[in-house]
């Protein structure tokens, strides 16, 4: 697999407007990056650093990153659910905070679509909390990027992802499904 480049957006960041970002399956040694990019979104549920690496082992097919100079910006897990094959689950996207508002989510995403599609992918799921806006305009922007529909339900309460040993819980988890993709 090749990986897919995607020009900065001229004038938005310092440096030459040639600069690219290169989006490519993850590599084990990426492990530790993702989890330090997800750790200071502040935003996303930070698994340990050997969850990440087991991701970037196991599920490359079905994720990516985004790599400027060498290093990785930006990634997406995101896994094939056993009884919904034509889906992708993506479960967390994240980009590096100096790189944020450049469009790169959105690219990974779109690339990893693309790059699903062939093998019959025709279906993403995500879940977002209410709180994270970021996150649903992005998955709004993709579905009309992509012509997709968008529908938007309630899946897990608070009470399903929260300790009781919590005292601030987790908020609730919308799932937002667009098909086709």
């Amino acid at each position: 697999m090749h990986p897919i480049e995607v020009s900065s957006t001229p004038g938005i960041t310092e440096g030459a407007a040639d600069d690219a970002v290169s989006i490519r399956p993850p590599a084990i040694s990426d492990g530790t990056r993702l989890w330090e990019i997800a750790r200071d979104t502040a935003v996303l549920d930070l698994n340990s650093t050997y969850a990440y690496t087991l991701w970037c082992a196991d599920f490359t097919e079905t994720s990516c990153v985004a790599e400027r100079d060498g290093e990785v910006v930006g990634f997406i897990t995101g896994y094939i659910p056993p009884s919904r094959p034509d889906t992708i689950f993506i479960w967390q996207v994240a980009v590096d905070g100096t790189h944020r508002g450049l469009g790169i989510a959105g690219r990974m995403l779109n690339g990893l679509l693309d790059r699903l599609s062939p093998q019959g992918i025709s279906r993403l799921e995500t879940t977002i909390t209410p709180s994270n806006k970021a996150s649903d305009q992005l998955f709004r922007s993709v579905a009309r990027a992509r012509y997709g529909t968008l529908s938007v339900a309630d899946h897990f309460d608070s009470s399903d992802i929260s300790p009781r040993s919590d005292p601030h819980g987790h908020e609730p988890e919308r799932i937002y499904t667009i098909t086709p993709v």
